[in-house]
């Protein structure tokens, strides 16, 4: 119905559209929930669900429906097994019902293209709740088939062969080691892992340097620079080397592991028989936060340098750049 068609007034300052039979439908942010508290609605839609926290559907909006015998449909692209995950798992067909589709169910020849193209640009683990709408588990390992990605063969041996290589650095701190990961960005292949504990920094730079000088000075040098690794990014740019400064953050950091975690899904990784770097890889761990990010790390008592190191150094494959994601709709 047209804004200017007889009896409907439209309010774009509340974000609602009045009747003349005395209904209206109206907007709200699930962010505030203030606004919503003592409404009284006939039916309620919940865009995105899954999102909203559980007190605002429990707390808020249910009371919300008692005073009429309200419905509620949720719609949402499902965020782990929260409680959305357990009001779909609860419906009965009679008091409830659950309904699941896939992003290829609609009817929109583009959002079936973009789910296709999805399958091999994004983990495994964000296709299916992403795109084929899983309740998929929150915890758990993040990177799989990693032992079919170790070549025994592959030797740490560095040589300017005319090759292109990056180096991830991942800065050591009191109880962490400080890793160098060496990448061959034209086959994929992790060459070498240089590890050290309770190394001064003098000597660490050091070791960059002959590292970076044996592959070659077209080598990409990606260091982490938060905290102490600010002061040595500088160092080693005012010593000439091509170093790229990274800041680890909620943001940045699951991209580079999803780009990671990618390359192993499509077996587009080879990595050398490194013990500890195995052992990082299969142990990492991922678990969503309640803001919805994901949030990766070593289990407690372990550590994720190496995991870390190569996944730095891996940022620097075009196949490892920005990934497309999406939406169940």
């Amino acid at each position: 119905m047209a804004a200017g068609a007889p009896g409907v007034r439209v309010r774009k300052s509340d974000r609602s559209v009045e009747f003349s039979s005395g209904g209206w439908v109206s907007i709200y942010s699930g962010d505030n929930d203030v606004a919503l508290r003592g409404e009284a609605f006939d039916i309620l839609v919940v865009d995105e669900a899954a999102q909203m926290r559980e007190e605002t559907w429990t707390d808020v909006l249910m009371p919300t429906l008692a005073d009429r015998s309200g419905k509620a449909f949720l719609v949402s692209t499902p965020k782990g097994r929260n409680w959305f995950w357990r009001e779909w798992t609860t419906a009965d067909g009679d008091a409830s019902v659950a309904y699941q589709y896939e992003s290829k169910d609609n009817p929109m020849e583009s959002i079936q293209r973009a789910s296709d193209a999805a399958k091999d640009r994004v983990t495994e683990r964000t296709y299916r709740q992403e795109w084929l709408a899983e309740f998929v588990e929150d915890g758990g390992g993040v990177f799989r088939h990693v032992r079919a990605a170790v070549d025994p063969s592959v030797q740490q041996v560095g040589s300017d062969n005319g090759a292109s290589y990056s180096i991830g650095c991942d800065w050591g701190r009191t109880n962490d080691a400080t890793v160098f990961a060496v990448v061959d960005l034209d086959t994929g292949t992790c060459v070498e892992i240089d590890r050290m504990l309770r190394t001064d920094y003098q000597t660490q730079v050091r070791r960059l340097r002959a590292m970076w000088e044996r592959y070659g000075s077209s080598a990409q040098i990606i260091a982490e620079s938060n905290a102490m690794g600010g002061p040595i990014v500088e160092t080693l740019q005012n010593d000439g080397l091509p170093v790229t400064p990274f800041a680890t953050t909620v943001v940045t950091k699951p991209r580079i592991i999803d780009g990671l975690a990618l390359a192993f899904e499509k077996r587009d990784i080879t990595i050398l028989d490194e013990p500890v770097l195995i052992d990082e890889l299969e142990a990492f761990e991922g678990y969503r936060m309640t803001s919805g990010a994901m949030r990766y790390k070593a289990p407690d008592g372990t550590h994720d340098d190496c995991v870390i190191a190569l996944a730095l150094a891996w940022s620097a494959k075009e196949e490892a750049g920005p990934l497309i994601l999406g939406s169940v709709i």
